[in-house]
Protein backbone atom coordinates (compact mmCIF):
# COMPACT_ATOMS: atom_id res chain seq x y z
CA UNK A 1 0.00 0.00 0.00
CA UNK A 2 1.32 3.57 -0.88
CA UNK A 3 1.53 6.37 1.58
CA UNK A 4 3.07 9.05 2.58
CA UNK A 5 5.76 6.66 4.75
CA UNK A 6 6.67 4.42 2.35
CA UNK A 7 7.83 7.71 0.27
CA UNK A 8 10.18 8.18 2.59
CA UNK A 9 8.69 10.69 5.00
CA UNK A 10 8.12 10.59 8.58
CA UNK A 11 5.49 12.99 9.95
CA UNK A 12 6.04 10.89 13.45
CA UNK A 13 9.92 11.49 13.63
CA UNK A 14 9.11 15.44 12.67
CA UNK A 15 6.90 15.86 15.66
CA UNK A 16 9.45 13.87 17.75
CA UNK A 17 12.22 16.09 16.73
CA UNK A 18 9.83 19.38 17.79
CA UNK A 19 9.72 18.01 21.04
CA UNK A 20 12.88 17.61 21.89
CA UNK A 21 14.22 20.86 20.51
CA UNK A 22 11.51 22.93 22.42
CA UNK A 23 13.38 23.22 25.87
CA UNK A 24 16.00 24.78 24.20
CA UNK A 25 14.49 26.98 21.35
CA UNK A 26 12.59 28.57 24.73
CA UNK A 27 16.04 29.54 26.04
CA UNK A 28 16.28 32.26 23.24
CA UNK A 29 13.10 33.98 24.20
CA UNK A 30 12.46 37.63 24.28
CA UNK A 31 9.94 39.64 25.92
CA UNK A 32 8.80 41.10 23.04
CA UNK A 33 8.12 37.16 21.61
CA UNK A 34 4.12 36.63 21.37
CA UNK A 35 3.21 33.09 21.05
CA UNK A 36 1.36 31.81 17.94
CA UNK A 37 -0.88 28.27 19.03
CA UNK A 38 -1.11 27.77 15.56
CA UNK A 39 2.56 27.26 14.96
CA UNK A 40 2.26 28.61 11.24
CA UNK A 41 3.94 32.00 12.31
CA UNK A 42 6.28 33.81 14.41
CA UNK A 43 4.93 36.35 16.53
CA UNK A 44 7.04 39.89 17.72
CA UNK A 45 5.80 43.05 19.66
CA UNK A 46 6.48 45.84 17.15
CA UNK A 47 5.31 48.19 19.64
CA UNK A 48 8.98 48.13 21.33
CA UNK A 49 9.76 50.17 18.33
CA UNK A 50 7.84 53.37 19.45
CA UNK A 51 11.38 53.94 21.39
CA UNK A 52 12.75 54.49 18.35
CA UNK A 53 12.39 58.25 16.11
CA UNK A 54 12.61 56.21 13.03
CA UNK A 55 13.59 52.41 13.38
CA UNK A 56 14.69 50.98 10.39
CA UNK A 57 14.22 46.91 10.33
CA UNK A 58 17.38 45.21 8.93
CA UNK A 59 16.99 41.87 7.51
CA UNK A 60 20.11 39.41 6.73
CA UNK A 61 20.03 35.29 5.29
CA UNK A 62 22.61 32.80 5.07
CA UNK A 63 23.66 29.27 5.38
CA UNK A 64 26.92 27.72 6.81
CA UNK A 65 27.87 25.85 3.15
CA UNK A 66 29.86 22.85 3.09
CA UNK A 67 31.09 23.09 6.61
CA UNK A 68 27.64 20.55 7.37
CA UNK A 69 29.60 18.20 5.91
CA UNK A 70 32.44 18.00 7.86
CA UNK A 71 29.37 17.92 10.73
CA UNK A 72 28.09 14.95 9.15
CA UNK A 73 30.75 12.90 8.72
CA UNK A 74 32.02 13.69 12.53
CA UNK A 75 29.00 13.00 13.45
CA UNK A 76 28.93 16.56 15.16
CA UNK A 77 25.78 18.57 14.90
CA UNK A 78 25.32 21.03 17.51
CA UNK A 79 28.52 23.60 16.62
CA UNK A 80 26.62 24.62 12.83
CA UNK A 81 23.78 26.05 14.12
CA UNK A 82 26.47 28.64 15.92
CA UNK A 83 28.22 29.22 12.59
CA UNK A 84 24.68 29.35 11.16
CA UNK A 85 23.45 32.59 13.54
CA UNK A 86 26.82 34.04 13.43
CA UNK A 87 26.93 34.33 9.72
CA UNK A 88 23.37 35.76 9.68
CA UNK A 89 22.87 37.99 12.87
CA UNK A 90 26.85 39.31 12.56
CA UNK A 91 25.57 40.68 9.52
CA UNK A 92 23.35 42.80 10.64
CA UNK A 93 25.59 43.96 13.88
CA UNK A 94 27.59 45.64 10.56
CA UNK A 95 25.12 48.34 10.02
CA UNK A 96 24.78 48.93 13.92
CA UNK A 97 21.05 47.09 14.27
CA UNK A 98 20.28 44.90 17.25
CA UNK A 99 19.14 41.91 16.61
CA UNK A 100 15.68 40.98 17.37
CA UNK A 101 14.27 37.31 15.63
CA UNK A 102 15.65 34.82 13.20
CA UNK A 103 14.31 31.41 11.73
CA UNK A 104 15.82 28.70 10.02
CA UNK A 105 15.32 26.26 7.63
CA UNK A 106 16.90 22.30 7.71
CA UNK A 107 16.75 20.10 4.37
CA UNK A 108 17.46 16.66 5.58
CA UNK A 109 16.94 13.42 3.31
CA UNK A 110 15.23 11.95 6.98
CA UNK A 111 14.41 13.14 9.90
CA UNK A 112 16.47 11.54 12.72
CA UNK A 113 14.79 13.69 15.92
CA UNK A 114 17.95 14.14 18.16
CA UNK A 115 19.96 15.07 15.05
CA UNK A 116 17.78 17.99 14.01
CA UNK A 117 17.19 18.13 17.75
CA UNK A 118 20.91 19.02 18.38
CA UNK A 119 20.88 21.57 14.81
CA UNK A 120 18.47 23.35 16.22
CA UNK A 121 18.98 23.27 19.92
CA UNK A 122 22.90 24.77 18.35
CA UNK A 123 20.59 27.65 16.85
CA UNK A 124 18.49 28.52 19.55
CA UNK A 125 21.72 28.26 21.86
CA UNK A 126 23.53 31.09 19.95
CA UNK A 127 20.62 33.25 19.46
CA UNK A 128 20.88 33.43 23.14
CA UNK A 129 24.44 34.48 22.77
CA UNK A 130 23.35 37.30 20.34
CA UNK A 131 20.43 38.21 22.01
CA UNK A 132 17.84 37.31 19.39
CA UNK A 133 14.74 35.50 19.46
CA UNK A 134 14.50 32.02 17.50
CA UNK A 135 10.55 32.28 16.61
CA UNK A 136 10.16 29.64 14.10
CA UNK A 137 11.71 27.47 11.42
CA UNK A 138 10.83 24.77 8.81
CA UNK A 139 12.28 20.96 8.48
CA UNK A 140 11.81 19.00 5.46
CA UNK A 141 12.38 15.78 4.67
CA UNK A 142 13.57 15.40 1.16
CA UNK A 143 14.22 11.54 0.63
CA UNK A 144 15.32 10.39 -3.34
CA UNK A 145 17.47 14.31 -3.47
CA UNK A 146 19.37 13.68 -0.38
CA UNK A 147 21.07 10.95 0.94
CA UNK A 148 19.75 10.03 4.56
CA UNK A 149 22.22 11.09 6.27
CA UNK A 150 22.72 14.56 4.48
CA UNK A 151 21.29 17.82 5.57
CA UNK A 152 21.37 21.53 4.88
CA UNK A 153 20.59 24.58 7.10
CA UNK A 154 19.69 28.05 6.00
CA UNK A 155 18.24 30.95 8.12
CA UNK A 156 16.98 34.93 8.04
CA UNK A 157 17.10 37.45 10.78
CA UNK A 158 15.64 40.95 11.38
CA UNK A 159 17.31 43.34 13.33
CA UNK A 160 16.38 47.26 14.09
CA UNK A 161 18.26 50.11 14.23
CA UNK A 162 17.92 53.97 14.11
CA UNK A 163 17.57 55.81 11.08
CA UNK A 164 20.06 58.21 12.17
CA UNK A 165 22.41 56.10 14.02
CA UNK A 166 23.56 53.00 10.52
CA UNK A 167 26.67 52.59 10.67
CA UNK A 168 28.66 52.38 7.36
CA UNK A 169 31.30 54.08 4.98
CA UNK A 170 29.53 57.31 5.18
CA UNK A 171 31.63 58.06 8.05
CA UNK A 172 34.65 56.67 7.55
CA UNK A 173 37.20 59.59 7.63
CA UNK A 174 41.02 59.12 6.63
CA UNK A 175 42.97 58.53 9.91
CA UNK A 176 40.51 56.57 11.58
CA UNK A 177 41.70 53.11 13.47
CA UNK A 178 40.78 49.59 12.20
CA UNK A 179 40.81 47.18 15.09
CA UNK A 180 40.53 43.28 14.45
CA UNK A 181 38.36 41.03 16.65
CA UNK A 182 39.66 37.49 16.94
CA UNK A 183 38.33 34.73 15.10
CA UNK A 184 37.87 31.19 16.61
CA UNK A 185 39.18 29.59 13.90
CA UNK A 186 37.89 28.90 9.78
CA UNK A 187 34.36 30.20 10.92
CA UNK A 188 31.93 29.02 7.86
CA UNK A 189 33.82 30.20 4.77
CA UNK A 190 36.01 28.61 2.64
CA UNK A 191 35.46 25.30 3.42
CA UNK A 192 34.84 23.58 -0.14
CA UNK A 193 38.79 24.48 -0.13
CA UNK A 194 39.08 22.96 3.17
CA UNK A 195 37.44 19.78 1.66
CA UNK A 196 39.49 20.21 -1.50
CA UNK A 197 42.63 19.89 0.76
CA UNK A 198 41.20 16.56 2.76
CA UNK A 199 40.70 15.12 -0.62
CA UNK A 200 44.29 15.88 -2.18
CA UNK A 201 46.62 15.53 0.86
CA UNK A 202 47.51 13.26 3.72
CA UNK A 203 45.42 15.44 5.57
CA UNK A 204 42.36 13.56 7.41
CA UNK A 205 39.64 14.55 9.83
CA UNK A 206 41.20 12.36 12.25
CA UNK A 207 44.56 14.04 11.58
CA UNK A 208 46.49 15.94 14.74
CA UNK A 209 49.16 18.18 13.72
CA UNK A 210 51.27 19.25 16.20
CA UNK A 211 50.77 22.47 16.05
CA UNK A 212 47.25 21.87 16.91
CA UNK A 213 47.32 20.07 20.14
CA UNK A 214 43.87 18.19 18.83
CA UNK A 215 42.42 16.42 15.69
CA UNK A 216 42.11 18.66 12.68
CA UNK A 217 38.46 17.22 12.58
CA UNK A 218 37.57 18.89 16.14
CA UNK A 219 39.79 22.34 15.27
CA UNK A 220 37.62 22.67 11.94
CA UNK A 221 34.22 22.24 13.89
CA UNK A 222 35.38 24.99 16.10
CA UNK A 223 31.70 27.33 16.35
CA UNK A 224 31.67 30.67 14.97
CA UNK A 225 32.08 33.57 17.37
CA UNK A 226 29.22 35.90 17.52
CA UNK A 227 30.26 39.02 17.72
CA UNK A 228 26.97 40.95 17.99
CA UNK A 229 26.65 41.58 21.62
CA UNK A 230 30.16 43.04 21.63
CA UNK A 231 29.26 45.25 18.61
CA UNK A 232 26.67 46.59 19.76
CA UNK A 233 28.34 47.50 23.02
CA UNK A 234 30.94 48.66 21.06
CA UNK A 235 28.81 51.21 19.12
CA UNK A 236 27.16 52.26 22.04
CA UNK A 237 30.14 53.66 23.97
CA UNK A 238 31.15 55.90 21.07
CA UNK A 239 33.17 56.25 18.36
CA UNK A 240 32.43 53.91 16.06
CA UNK A 241 31.81 54.34 12.53
CA UNK A 242 31.60 51.04 10.58
CA UNK A 243 32.46 47.57 11.10
CA UNK A 244 33.57 44.79 8.58
CA UNK A 245 31.90 41.11 9.07
CA UNK A 246 35.13 39.12 7.86
CA UNK A 247 33.31 36.03 5.49
CA UNK A 248 33.63 35.36 2.36
CA UNK A 249 36.23 37.00 0.39
CA UNK A 250 38.32 37.98 3.03
CA UNK A 251 40.02 40.57 5.51
CA UNK A 252 40.16 42.93 2.37
CA UNK A 253 37.46 42.43 0.06
CA UNK A 254 35.13 42.37 3.04
CA UNK A 255 36.76 45.81 4.38
CA UNK A 256 36.71 47.54 1.51
CA UNK A 257 32.82 47.38 1.40
CA UNK A 258 33.23 49.72 4.54
CA UNK A 259 34.76 52.22 2.95
CA UNK A 260 33.82 55.28 0.94
CA UNK A 261 35.30 55.67 -2.74
CA UNK A 262 38.24 58.12 -1.44
CA UNK A 263 40.04 55.92 1.18
CA UNK A 264 41.98 53.08 1.46
CA UNK A 265 42.52 50.63 4.54
CA UNK A 266 46.09 50.14 5.11
CA UNK A 267 46.33 46.41 6.62
CA UNK A 268 49.85 45.88 9.27
CA UNK A 269 50.29 42.14 8.59
CA UNK A 270 52.61 42.29 11.64
CA UNK A 271 50.19 42.77 14.01
CA UNK A 272 49.12 39.21 14.69
CA UNK A 273 50.16 36.20 14.42
CA UNK A 274 47.88 34.22 11.74
CA UNK A 275 46.46 30.97 13.87
CA UNK A 276 48.07 27.56 13.12
CA UNK A 277 45.20 25.85 11.13
CA UNK A 278 45.67 28.39 8.85
CA UNK A 279 49.13 27.49 8.65
CA UNK A 280 48.63 24.05 8.85
CA UNK A 281 46.27 24.23 5.36
CA UNK A 282 48.25 26.28 3.22
CA UNK A 283 51.06 23.87 3.88
CA UNK A 284 49.34 20.51 3.15
CA UNK A 285 47.70 22.11 0.46
CA UNK A 286 50.58 24.24 -0.90
CA UNK A 287 47.91 27.00 -1.44
CA UNK A 288 49.57 30.18 -2.75
CA UNK A 289 49.33 33.34 0.39
CA UNK A 290 46.89 35.30 -2.44
CA UNK A 291 44.35 31.96 -2.32
CA UNK A 292 44.59 32.09 1.53
CA UNK A 293 43.86 36.07 1.59
CA UNK A 294 40.47 35.73 -0.52
CA UNK A 295 39.30 32.69 1.08
CA UNK A 296 40.08 33.13 4.62
CA UNK A 297 38.95 34.97 7.64
CA UNK A 298 43.12 34.36 8.50
CA UNK A 299 42.06 35.04 11.99
CA UNK A 300 40.33 38.51 12.21
CA UNK A 301 36.77 38.09 12.10
CA UNK A 302 35.37 41.18 12.65
CA UNK A 303 36.71 44.45 11.93
CA UNK A 304 35.50 47.60 13.58
CA UNK A 305 36.39 51.31 11.67
CA UNK A 306 36.79 54.12 14.60
CA UNK A 307 38.03 57.16 15.26
CA UNK A 308 41.35 57.30 16.23
CA UNK A 309 40.48 58.73 19.60
CA UNK A 310 38.32 55.86 20.61
CA UNK A 311 40.80 53.29 19.68
CA UNK A 312 42.14 52.94 23.23
CA UNK A 313 39.04 52.70 25.08
CA UNK A 314 37.25 50.44 22.51
CA UNK A 315 40.28 48.12 22.71
CA UNK A 316 39.70 48.03 26.82
CA UNK A 317 36.04 47.49 25.79
CA UNK A 318 36.61 44.02 24.12
CA UNK A 319 38.95 43.05 26.12
CA UNK A 320 36.66 43.32 29.26
CA UNK A 321 34.40 41.21 27.41
CA UNK A 322 36.79 38.39 26.83
CA UNK A 323 37.44 39.47 22.80
CA UNK A 324 40.90 39.19 21.80
CA UNK A 325 41.46 42.52 19.23
CA UNK A 326 44.32 44.91 18.79
CA UNK A 327 45.20 47.80 16.14
CA UNK A 328 45.12 45.83 12.93
CA UNK A 329 45.90 49.12 10.55
CA UNK A 330 44.36 52.53 9.74
CA UNK A 331 42.39 54.50 6.96
CA UNK A 332 43.66 56.45 4.69
CA UNK A 333 43.12 58.77 1.78
CA UNK A 334 43.12 56.97 -1.39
Amino acid sequence: MTSYEAAGVDIAAGERAVELMKSRVARSRRPEVVDDASGFAGLFDASAFLRYKRPLLATSTDGVGTKVDLARRLGVYDTVGHDLVGMVIDDLAVCGAEPLFMTDYIACGRVVPERIADIVGGIADACALAGCALVGGETAEHPGLLEPDEFDIAGAGTGVVEADDILGPDRVRAGDAVIAMASSGVHSNGYSLVRHILATTDLTLESRPDELGRSLGEELLTPTRIYAKDCLALTAAGGVHAYAHITGGGLAANLARSLPANTDAVIDRSSWEVPPLFRVLQAHGDVPQAEMDKTFNLGVGMAAIVAPDAADAALRLLAGRGVPSWILGEIVAR
